[in-house]
């Protein structure tokens, strides 16, 4: 199968002031693109070919840096635009709250926790939330575009929030501020998508 850039579901400016307008375009419209012009050129002839996205970075072979390069980039992309909302912020819910309270005893901490993994992450690369079978959480981060789903990454979890910390995610904006690029991001986490993906992946 073609895999195709998937169209954001809210326009461009809808997360000013938090991620700026310019960065959007760029973010979407050039990076995520150009991963999957290279995801499906990569794919040619391969007997991953026609898999899903998921199947193919978890039966990935992590030598074939195309591969696994432009299949993280697709991936982690999607699911990024998806962590996010115009209406977002605020707390999780129902049984993603429950989880979240019983690792890191309140939503203060886990907040902590996951951006303090975000804003150490040397160079390029991602904080993840992650969910095992049986709904317990775990976070992780990865270098580059790296994820969970590949063979001995992070966490092994299935990713239901994801945090860009390359600097083109954020530089125009923030500049060498990446904890304000984070705190930015807890501002508009879409916890509607990540309750479902819990729900589905737990």
């Amino acid at each position: 199968m073609a895999f195709t850039l998937p169209s954001l579901p809210y326009s461009n400016d809808a997360l000013e002031p938090h991620i700026d307008t310019k960065t959007m375009e760029i973010h979407h419209g050039k990076h995520h693109n150009g991963y999957t012009t290279k995801l499906n050129d990569s794919l040619v002839g391969n007997e991953l070919e026609n898999k899903s996205i998921e199947e193919i970075l978890k039966n990935l072979d992590m030598n074939n840096t195309a591969l696994r390069n432009n299949g993280g980039g697709y991936f982690n992309h999607c699911l990024f635009w998806e962590s996010l909302s115009p209406k977002g912020g605020g707390l999780p819910t129902g049984r993603l709250l429950d989880a979240i309270n019983s690792v890191y005893k309140s939503f203060e901490s886990f907040k902590n926790a996951f951006s303090n993994i975000a804003a150490t992450r040397f160079g390029s690369g991602w904080a993840w939330l992650c969910v095992h079978p049986g709904g317990e959480i775990e976070l992780c981060s990865s270098a580059n575009q790296d994820n969970p789903l590949m063979p001995g990454i992070g966490s092994g979890g299935y990713p239901i929030l994801g945090l860009d910390v390359w600097e083109h995610a954020y530089y125009l904006n923030y500049q060498n501020r990446r904890p304000d690029y984070i705190n930015a991001f807890f501002e508009i986490i879409n916890w509607e998508n990540v309750n479902k993906l819990y729900e589905l992946h737990s």
